[in-house]
């Protein structure tokens, strides 16, 4: 993939690694549009970053999905690349039955399989028609070390995780014969706020990478059209899945 002179866009991209992936590309010379749900992030993005494109998306919404859809291609018909990468993860325990599943859409309206599967799947969906068009194009599904073994305490967010790399399987597959490459970024824990918190309440000391790491792995990488990049921990974690995924997945759910 090449790294200049690229149109694109990053979806969660006014924080976190959306953000540190933005900032890299424009630094190599890319018009890079970012979307998220809150102004006040995209705000600060733009402020720090201010040849940044920003739009506000709630990615839980499809009607949402589809405007942006149409925003992008009417004001950047020469977009070529998209990024996958909104998510939130929370923490979930079956035995509390629905009114625990239920009890974060209640606080915030936000739903870990709409924003980290399903809208990843609409997304592609709805640019592919748009990215084979162009001479050269990509898309990026940003998924998770914990998509190849489960930290049970956030099932669900591991679930959408594992599904978002069968999803890039395939979808690399059924565009192999097309200008559309398939990358997945496997991230470890990254210092982000994708759990809201949840990672300092519950007292846990290794808040992981910082965004910007994953950044200065990726993109090297995806210009050599290496299209799984497992970063650090996650490179070990999807090893061990294939090998000795018992131990390792009592070792990470010894609680």
């Amino acid at each position: 993939m090449r790294m200049q002179a690229n149109t694109i866009l990053i979806t969660g991209g006014a924080t976190g690694i959306g953000l540190a992936l933005a900032e890299s590309f424009l630094e190599r010379g890319n018009e890079v549009i970012v979307c998220a749900r809150t102004e006040e992030h995209l705000v600060h993005a733009k402020e720090r970053l201010p040849r940044l494109q920003i739009r506000r998306c709630d990615l839980s919404k499809e009607s949402e999905r589809r405007d942006l859809h149409d925003w992008t291609i009417s004001n950047f018909p020469e977009m070529n690349v998209l990024i996958n990468n909104a998510g939130i993860q929370r923490v979930i325990d079956f035995k509390r039955g629905l009114a625990d599943l239920d009890r974060h859409r209640e606080v915030d309206e936000e739903d870990e399989i709409e924003i980290n599967f399903r809208a990843y799947v609409q997304m592609a969906a709805a640019f592919v028609p748009d990215l084979i068009k162009q001479k050269e194009a990509a898309i990026v599904n940003v998924s998770s070390g914990l998509g190849f073994i489960p930290l049970t305490i956030m099932p669900v967010y591991c679930a959408t995780k594992a599904a978002i790399h069968s999803f890039s399987l395939s979808l690399r597959h059924q565009l192999s014969d097309t200008p559309i490459k398939v990358f997945e970024i496997i991230p470890p824990t990254v210092d982000t706020e994708l759990d809201k918190g949840a990672r300092a309440s519950r007292g846990q000391q290794d808040r992981g990478i910082a965004p910007g790491l994953v950044a200065k792995e990726a993109l090297p990488r995806m210009e050599k059209d290496d299209y799984e990049i497992a970063i650090g921990r996650a490179g070990n974690i999807r090893a061990a899945s294939g090998i000795d995924f018992d131990r390792i997945f009592a070792n990470m759910n010894h609680n």
